[in-house]
């Protein structure tokens, strides 16, 4: 660096010298031709003036830093180039060689500024210095050969964190032959290694040559640091139409260890490297063909999580005026329709499911019981009904809305997908584990699209995760639990695509297991209605002409951004209890809801279809907690029972009254049940294994025995689900399997 160089820098440090002011100092140094500041002083200072907070001056937070036992700097890359464009560029260009200058820099001031030390701690440990910029990050794709070597900023979403290893920075060698150590070499950073040197070169008199390949590594005498390979994959916005996306492996040491999990959305700050490519000794000849190809990885230096966009995403600390603006909101008497009406503003109609997927986002209090048994709070949700009734563009927005959300499809979704699977890592042959939407959801929710269309085995594989909220795991030598709190909101068609009501429980192919975990179960039908296809005909024109013009908010609705900070605010600061008068009022309500089933099943002689059970009442529990979380209030009120027992009401009691759900629960009379036992008995003795019979001639003929129709078509329902019969040629002939 040039001298004026230096003095500028000087002169820009004003708390060097508190007293003099920057010419006088200047003034003063020249006359002395005292230029003892080295160059990597200055850049240290320079690096640490952006995170100067404005009561600590830069030494007293290294000094900080260092006592806190936490040996790292962050530099911001606008302010070093706002300075000096220079020693940016340098940076830029070629970082590898000015990255340790800094590094040294920094260790240099920080023992100055820690002294004296205690007893045992003389050496000050080295400082890793990272960086960060506010620039635009390159895309994936752009990285090229001229990039080699450069500072790189690229975003991303990590899929997948080896475990934390160590590896040498300064190793010690020793000769088989003449026991010569040669120590403290230094091993560059990154995934190149160091290669042993092939020949000893200490030559005594009278002894014999040393081999080839002499030197062994002395493992006590290695200063290891810790360090991580991660896996990037390129956002899935930036993928090309009908390409796959692309994969780039991270290299991240010390303080950088650990920093992200699988399914952060990050922008990297990184060093473009390159490294040797496959195994040479598995090739034996062929491997000078390849001698200069080498594979390409980043060696980070700095690592952003994003909180902005969908995935996960946790947000990051809230500022005191938006924690005012949000308890303000929360203040406000009707909040609850506010938020209801800013999900998904551009689809019409469906209040009472909005305001259920309201509930879902903000979720009830998780309870850990003295005998260490944990209840759920999150909200489970789930959509019945006609396509075309805007439940996937629901389950999109929740996705944007929720801080941390994974969308699947049913089809395309596997148990393993779901839950968790075991794979052999490629590079350590080990068996490791990777989570699976509901694992990296944890504290989020998990939008599952055609639940209707998944495999019932699949479907089995999220019982332990809806209601224990763990996922157990004994799969090759791994034996483990992982934690699975999250909400599921799932939307399914009906057996026949549209409902059709004259069928009432056929409509539906699922378990009762899988219903009862069920808080809420709504069935949305297409209902034909003039004037409310009028209405909504002409919501969906205005949505259609205004969907570029238009970005503000209509009256009361809240933005998604405030949204996201509200939901993640109320979700980690209130946990809601029952008051006593509201514990009072449900239990009244819970007996009266049981007694008017009782007579109404006495009236009706029949069971009741879902019955009021104390998973029902967890579930209005649930849903009172999530309405006072939303106010940010420690007590449900009166007021939150009664919205919560209209909207069960409005919800799974109507599904269950209307006959919809009847006999999905596996609850019917016992004449019903000798009835169906009876006609299964004749059913099988009239055709045997292999045969195959018309469906309309066997009804018909039970009809003329003065059987139920109902009766036969759910024996055959039941047979078909078992797996017992089959149908063919056009559903018009029954085959028997076995």
């Amino acid at each position: 660096m040039e001298m004026q160089d230096v003095v500028l820098m000087l002169s820009w440090l004003p708390s060097l010298s508190l007293s003099l002011s920057c010419r006088d100092l200047l003034k003063r140094r020249c006359t002395l031709g005292e230029f003892w500041m080295e160059m990597q002083d200055v850049v240290l200072m320079l690096s640490w003036l952006p995170s100067l907070s404005l009561s600590l001056s830069c030494r007293d937070l290294l000094k900080r830093r260092c006592t806190l036992g936490e040996f790292w700097m962050e530099v911001e890359m606008e302010e070093l180039s706002s300075f000096d464009e220079d020693l940016a560029d340098c940076l830029y260009k070629q970082p590898s060689e000015h990255l340790p200058l800094l590094e040294e820099a920094a260790r240099e001031v920080a023992d100055e500024v820690t002294k004296p030390r205690p007893a045992g701690e003389e050496a000050i440990q080295d400082i890793q210095v990272m960086l960060r910029s506010e620039g635009n990050p390159a895309n994936m794709r752009s990285l090229k050969s001229d990039q080699m070597s450069r500072l790189v900023q690229i975003p991303g979403m990590v899929v997948s964190a080896a475990a934390v290893r160590s590896k040498a920075v300064r190793v010690s060698l020793q000769c088989r032959g003449c026991r010569g150590v040669i120590a403290n070499i230094a091993v560059r950073p990154g995934l190149e290694g160091y290669a042993l040197p092939r020949k000893c070169n200490t030559e005594q008199a009278g002894r014999a040559k040393c081999p080839v390949d002499p030197y062994f590594l002395i493992p006590d005498k290695c200063s290891c640091v810790d360090f991580q390979t991660l896996k990037l994959q390129e956002s899935p916005e930036s993928v090309p139409h009908g390409e796959m996306p692309r994969h780039v492996q991270l290299y991240c040491d010390r303080y950088l260890c650990d920093r992200v999990v699988p399914g952060n959305r990050v922008t990297i700050m990184g060093i473009y490297s390159i490294k040797k490519s496959g195994n040479p000794s598995r090739s034996k000849g062929r491997d000078r063909v390849g001698v200069g190809i080498r594979s390409s990885y980043i060696r980070v230096v700095g690592i952003q999580v994003d909180t902005e966009g969908v995935g996960r995403s946790v947000v990051g600390a809230v500022s005191p005026q938006e924690e005012e603006e949000i308890r303000r909101l929360a203040a406000t008497p009707n909040v609850f329709e506010s938020i209801a009406k800013s999900i998904a503003p551009s689809i019409y109609g469906s209040v009472d499911v909005k305001k259920a997927i309201a509930c879902l986002l903000f979720g009830g209090s998780r309870k850990r019981l003295p005998d260490g048994l944990t209840r759920r709070g999150d909200v489970n949700l789930l959509m019945l009904g006609d396509p075309g009734t805007a439940k996937s563009q629901l389950l999109k927005f929740v996705e944007r809305c929720a801080p941390i959300a994974v969308y699947t499809s049913g089809k395309g979704s596997s148990a393993a997908g779901l839950t968790a699977s075991v794979m052999r890592d490629p590079v350590t042959r080990n068996f490791v584990m990777e989570g699976g939407a509901m694992v990296l959801a944890d504290g989020g929710v998990v939008c599952i699209d055609e639940f209707d269309k998944m495999r019932e085995d699949d479907r089995v594989a999220i019982h332990e995760a809806m209601e224990q909220q763990t996922i157990s795991i004994a799969k090759a030598g791994i034996t483990t639990t992982l934690n699975s709190r999250c909400s599921v909101l799932a939307a399914a068609n009906s057996v026949f695509g549209r409902w059709d009501d004259t069928k009432g429980e056929e409509n539906i192919d699922f378990m009762p297991t899988i219903l009862s975990r069920f808080d809420m179960i709504f069935i949305i039908k297409d209902e034909h209605d003039e004037h409310k296809d009028m209405t909504l005909a002409k919501h969906v024109m205005n949505v259609h002409l205004s969907a570029l013009t238009t970005n503000q908010s209509s009256e009361g609705e809240i933005e998604l951004s405030m949204m996201k900070k509200y939901i993640s605010y109320a979700r980690a600061k209130c946990g809601p209890r029952l008051s006593a008068d509201a514990a009072e009022k449900l239990k009244n309500r819970y007996i009266l809801m049981r007694s008017g089933a009782r007579e109404h099943e006495r009236a009706s002689d029949k069971r009741s279809s879902i019955p009021i059970t104390v998973r029902q009442l967890e579930a209005i529990i649930r849903i009172s907690e999530s309405l006072a979380k939303m106010k940010l209030r420690p007590f449900v009120a009166d007021g939150d029972v009664d919205e919560a027992l209209r909207l069960f009401q409005v919800s799974t009691l109507d599904a269950a009254r209307s006959g919809s759900l009847s006999g999905v629960e596996g609850f019917s009379t016992p004449q019903d049940q000798e009835m169906i036992s009876r006609v299964e008995k004749q059913l099988k003795r009239r055709f045997a294994i292999g045969s195959q019979v018309s469906e309309h001639s066997i009804v018909q003929d039970f009809i003329k025995q003065k059987y139920p129709e109902h009766a036969i078509y759910k024996v055959l329902h039941l047979m078909m689900r078992r797996g017992e019969i089959q149908h063919r040629m056009q559903r018009k002939v029954l085959y028997r399997i076995k």
